[in-house]
């Protein structure tokens, strides 16, 4: 019925209780999802989960805030995605958030990481996972300027404004909500929830981080997105159900799991 389209169960405190997860999950109606990749060295046990279990599928990124980690080049990042279980590239994108002091002209190496994600996606015809925070003028030039739209993909755990979310969909992107969406001091969030067509919209938990209410503050999982599409179905005036088809339709459509490539004519691949 649902699917968490971006978690991390391969980080600790989640990947040793695998099969409780699941079983949370079966329980919550949690069909399905994409354990996204952050680093080259964490890959193959992102890999490994999508593998071993036939409702997991994989990504192959380093996350723009990771520092100290083997750097993705074009080749790398397209023989990883070659995986039949990898669906997308990322999760890539800006950070500007955790400076430490330097200056925004000083992680050119940041915008230079998103580049390669973004060139090797389209060499891939894979979609992006994209992540932004502290950085979303950034992010949509460069996204424009390397014809990003031509990949497609979502703009995740998104908390930016009508503004960006504007561009990002007219860039062919679609908008992923978190356990955010609950908070009680995301009214505005809630707004632009409202604003975004029922068909570029999806579901997630970030797991392990921001547990939507009734759970925040503890260990996400996605056994708790159901939560995120009650109060997006609150928000758009429609049913829980629908919320949940529609989501699912979306992944489907997005990440092709079923291994069939999208057309050019729908959300997340501009025509040539």
């Amino acid at each position: 019925m649902f699917v968490d389209s971006h978690c991390h169960l391969s980080f600790p405190g989640l990947f040793e209780r695998i099969d409780a997860i699941r079983a949370d999950m079966a329980a919550a109606q949690v069909d399905r999802a994409l354990v996204i990749c952050t680093t080259l060295e964490e890959f193959d046990s992102v890999l490994g989960l999508a593998t071993r279990y036939d409702n997991f599928w994989a990504t192959a990124g380093v996350h723009p805030d990771n520092e100290g980690v083997a750097e993705p080049d074009l080749a790398t990042l397209c023989r990883l995605a070659a995986h039949p279980r990898v669906l997308a590239l990322g999760e890539t994108g800006l950070d500007y958030y955790r400076l430490n002091g330097r200056s925004v002209e000083a992680m050119a190496w940041q915008r230079e990481r998103y580049r390669t994600h973004i060139r090797a996606a389209r060499l891939c015809a894979k979609p992006l996972v994209i992540h932004t925070r502290s950085a979303s003028a950034d992010t949509l030039a460069i996204l424009a300027q390397e014809q990003g739209g031509e990949a497609g993909g979502v703009f995740h755990c998104f908390t930016e404004t009508a503004e960006v979310a504007r561009a990002a969909l007219d860039l062919g992107f679609h908008i992923s909500f978190s356990g955010i969406l609950t908070f009680r001091n995301a009214q505005d969030l809630r707004d632009l929830a409202a604003f975004v067509p029922l068909d570029r919209c999806l579901i997630e938990t970030d797991s392990p981080y921001l547990a939507p209410v009734p759970y925040r503050g503890k260990t996400n999982s996605p056994a708790y997105v159901p939560h995120v599409a009650a109060k997006l179905a609150e928000v758009k005036g429609l049913g829980v159900a629908e919320i949940a088809a529609a989501t699912s339709r979306n992944f489907e459509r997005l990440f092709r799991p079923d291994g069939l490539a999208r057309s050019a004519s729908e959300p997340g691949r501009e025509p040539r």
